[in-house]
């Protein structure tokens, strides 16, 4: 733990409460998937991970940890590779910019982030948006000067759960791996964290995984990036 220098944080349900900002965003991109049929886009929301019931997304669904090349693989599965790419392009888009305007912070998140950075860790953001949406995300949160890097899946060639992150970090900062910590609320960071060899995957319960499916391969589960200062602190 004393060898922790970098923090790498998955951005949706780890800094942006991921329900609050992104069902709207996901309905609007279902509904043109659905072309305007209600009933329909209601179920291609469903095949992405959203539960009606609930009224949130589910663990390590799609959406929820997923990249827009998935969505629309997952929505699109007729179209050609060209009208996929077409689509990714479009969906990433519009989710940087929507995404930057309805971002909600988790709260604590901002004064988290002013804490560690204060202390002298190295910041960076791994995340399945793209880097666009990222960086947009960061500015409107007032946050992005205290971050060193945002990597979207369209930053590496692999994107979570592949290390590709964790090496990008590393060459940029000159820290090891092992003196990098990873934490986010899904499997796909924890697993990115042992692919790459981090010294500690942190996973986090303010998004949409579950101290049960979180547990089995984080180091420690918290209930937010509030409570990180402290425990580095602590364990430090």
């Amino acid at each position: 733990m004393a060898g922790i220098k970098g923090i790498l944080f998955d951005k949706d349900g780890t800094l942006v409460d991921f329900q609050a900002t992104w069902f709207a965003i996901g309905d609007l991109m279902a509904l043109e998937a659905a072309g305007g049929d209600r009933a329909k886009a209601d179920a291609l929301m469903e095949r992405a991970g959203y539960d009606y019931e609930t009224h949130g997304f589910k663990s390590d669904s799609v959406f929820a940890a997923g990249t827009n090349a998935d969505i629309v693989a997952l929505w699109y599965p007729q179209a050609d590779a060209e009208q996929k790419r077409g689509m990714i392009a479009h969906f990433d888009s519009f989710t940087a910019e929507q995404g930057a305007l309805q971002a909600v912070p988790l709260p604590g998140s901002k004064a988290a982030i002013a804490s560690l950075h204060a202390s002298g860790f190295r910041l960076g953001v791994a995340t399945n948006d793209s880097t666009s949406g990222a960086e947009k995300t960061l500015v409107s949160l007032g946050m992005a000067q205290m971050f060193d890097a945002a990597y979207g899946y369209d930053a590496v060639a692999n994107p979570k759960p592949a290390a590709d992150t964790v090496h990008a970090f590393c060459d940029l900062t000159r820290l090891k791996p092992a003196e990098i910590a990873m934490v986010g609320d899904n499997r796909h960071d924890l697993e990115m964290a042992r692919a790459g060899a981090c010294g500690l995957a942190i996973g986090v319960l303010s998004g949409t995984g579950t101290r049960q499916s979180l547990a089995r391969i984080a180091d420690v589960v918290l209930d937010s990036i509030a409570d990180l200062p402290a425990y580095l602190a602590e364990r430090g």
